[in-house]
């Protein structure tokens, strides 16, 4: 699997595979298991969910940092992206985890897509 490198390679090959729905569906999941109140409609535009997204991350980061870390724990972003971040910049640090959050999530639908 080669993974996206940016957001709209991500959404190009979810909706080419017609799996973006199923990704909505995970992100779904994973933020009521964070318990975190957010979901998306199913037809969400990519450029809405990329919005609301990032905000709720800086958010998160900002006001919440435990459920933040929580989430990245049960969405299961590998630890060593996101210490390669730069914290300086809260606001690119939201954008950069909150594409960190839809790769792992691509990962978890195409791989169930693929092997079930």
């Amino acid at each position: 699997m080669q993974l996206p490198k940016t957001f709209n390679h991500l959404i190009e090959e979810a909706s080419h595979l017609n799996l973006y729905n199923k990704l909505i569906q995970q992100l779904n999941k994973d933020f009521l298991y964070a318990n975190i109140d957010l979901g998306f409609d199913e037809d969400i535009l990519p450029t809405s969910l990329k919005l609301i997204l990032q905000e709720t991350v800086y958010r998160l980061i900002q006001e919440k940092f435990t459920d933040y870390l929580n989430l990245l724990y049960i969405i299961d972003v590998p630890e060593d992206q996101i210490k390669a971040l730069d914290g300086n910049d809260t606001l690119q640090l939201s954008e950069d985890v909150t594409f960190l959050i839809l790769k792992r999530e691509w990962q978890k639908v195409w791989f169930r897509q693929q092997y079930s």
